[in-house]
């Protein structure tokens, strides 16, 4: 019995020629379906309504160009800084060519800044500390705090601080003045060479994190330094391109030599002073807002006593503070729930006063602390701060896209306070690519070691974005700056049309240069 002559050579020849005309006519609307999904998903991303002008599409393809050499090489030495600790791919990121187009950038406006925290620390050791009449002593826990007096501070509990000691005096005393400054510095940020050892988990960096706030407020409460820290720190925003800051402030008093302690409301004409100077002198700044805060650790009273004092405030001072907040560690502090009879005052009093909720700045899922974004929907927040936990509620995300209420994400805070560790993973990465409303800002950067918005954008293009991000979530990343701030109307069509000018302005110098 034959099994396959030549006479049936053809027959097989036709069936395999009619399988391949047939697997050629399905593979074209195969790509057609696949470029389409492409388009679609590219349209979908942030920023991806966006219509570039001629001379934009230029500085896309030389911006693109240089972003993508940079994630090429990344990806064959494995060195790539969006996946590492900040701090040890700082050096790495100011080398970048991405980096130094992004400073140029203007930014817009920063709207999750903390107000003693926006400032370097170096400005601190070398120029507070050398003021006159600086003292300062050592907790048992071995932290630095500080106090301008004269002659001398009254004299603390043992079990508080060690004596009192002039610095000045200190210093002549010193072989080595630069070592002690070098480890002073220390106490004003949680920079390490080594983060991952000497930050073992959230619990000891967060209690770090919280201590630098103790160890500086002896300084920048004192009124000369609060004037000059807010005028150095809006310079520091300014020289990053950014041009308006709504500060969270707790508003804690400051003092004067002579003992003298000022009120809130000398804290908010000094803000609003100091921010009018600025502008005299630096073109295009806008000014500041103030966003009164209290601690997510107190009792119910007490924050019930500080949203009214929100409320006097913003009665008192409408320009200046635009709402509420409450900060501090959301895993350790109370919930916003535990909050409500306090949160309510306002609506039941029939007075507005907006909320700007940190929520959702957590990993755990299904606790109490992870609830706290349904209830900031509930209490209508007007922007999230953080909203990390957001993409695991999937109700509360549809509700915040429909209402378009945005979340303000902070990559270097999330990454140092060791919420994610590799920034390609940032839960906000799905949600830019869904084109969910979100702002960038940098949360406390004097403490993390960078400055202005800068660091954050890069670690958010490069990492959060990947290679899908380009100019046109950059440009609508600074457009959303302006739009979910709390200027008023008039004020942010003055401010978008200002900025679109140093927008114009950077295209035409980036498109030319590159």
């Amino acid at each position: 019995m034959s099994m396959g002559g030549p006479s049936e050579h053809p027959a097989l020849l036709s069936l395999l020629l009619a399988m391949a005309i047939s697997f050629l006519c399905s593979a074209i609307p195969i790509d057609d379906i696949r470029n389409r999904l492409l388009v679609k998903e590219k349209k979908m991303q942030l920023g991806g309504q966006l219509v570039l002008r001629k001379q934009e599409m230029m500085a896309n393809e030389k911006l693109m160009s240089l972003k993508e050499a940079e994630i090429t090489d990344a990806m064959k030495t494995q060195k790539f800084p969006p996946s590492m600790h900040f701090f040890q791919a700082k050096k790495l990121i100011e080398e970048s060519q991405v980096f130094s187009i992004l400073k140029k950038m203007p930014k817009g406006a920063a709207l999750h800044v903390h107000d003693f925290s926006i400032l370097s620390g170096d400005w601190l050791v070398k120029n507070v500390t050398h003021r006159p009449h600086c003292h300062f002593c050592v907790t048992p826990r071995g932290t630095m705090q500080f106090k301008f007096a004269h002659p001398t501070p009254p004299t603390p509990k043992p079990t508080e601080c060690s004596e009192w000691i002039l610095l000045e005096k200190y210093r002549q005393q010193l072989q080595n003045v630069t070592d002690f400054e070098d480890r002073m510095l220390k106490n004003f940020t949680l920079m390490t060479e080594n983060p991952e050892v000497v930050y073992a988990n959230q619990d000891v960096v967060w209690s770090k994190f919280e201590s630098i706030f103790f160890s500086i407020s002896g300084l920048v409460h004192y009124a000369p330094v609060f004037k000059d820290y807010i005028f150095q720190g809006l310079q520091e925003f300014y020289q990053d391109n950014v041009f308006y800051l709504e500060l969270r402030a707790m508003l804690f008093p400051v003092y004067e030599l002579d003992g003298t302690v000022h009120s809130r409301e000398w804290s908010v004409k000094t803000y609003k002073k100091v921010a009018y100077e600025f502008a005299k002198t630096h073109p295009g700044f806008v000014g500041i807002k103030i966003i009164y805060t209290d601690h997510r650790v107190k009792d119910v009273p007490l924050i019930a006593q500080s949203v009214k004092v929100a409320m006097e405030l913003r009665a008192q001072f409408p320009k200046m503070v635009v709402g509420f907040d409450l900060v501090g560690r959301e895993d350790t502090g109370r919930t916003l729930r535990d909050y409500q009879e306090a949160l309510l005052i306002p609506t039941l009093q029939g007075m507005k006063l907006p909320y700007f909720f940190h929520a959702g700045e957590t990993d755990w899922q299904g606790t109490s602390t992870d609830t706290n974004l349904l209830d900031a929907l509930v209490l209508n927040s007007t922007r999230i701060g953080h909203g990390f936990a957001l993409s695991k509620h999937p109700a509360v995300m549809e509700y915040f896209r429909k209402k378009d209420i945005p979340i303000e994400v902070c990559p270097i805070s999330n990454q140092v306070l060791k919420l994610v560790s590799d920034l390609r993973n940032h839960p906000a990465a799905a949600l830019m690519a869904n084109g969910h409303p979100m702002v960038i800002s940098s949360d406390d950067p004097g403490i993390f070691g960078s400055k202005g918005l800068s660091y954050d954008f890069y670690e958010a293009f490069m990492g959060i974005g990947g290679m899908k991000a380009d100019l046109r979530t950059l440009k609508q990343l600074a457009i959303n700056s302006i739009k979910y701030s709390a200027l008023p109307h008039t004020d942010k069509m003055d401010f978008m049309q200002a900025w679109e000018e140093h927008w114009n302005n950077f295209i035409a110098d980036l498109s030319e240069r590159l």
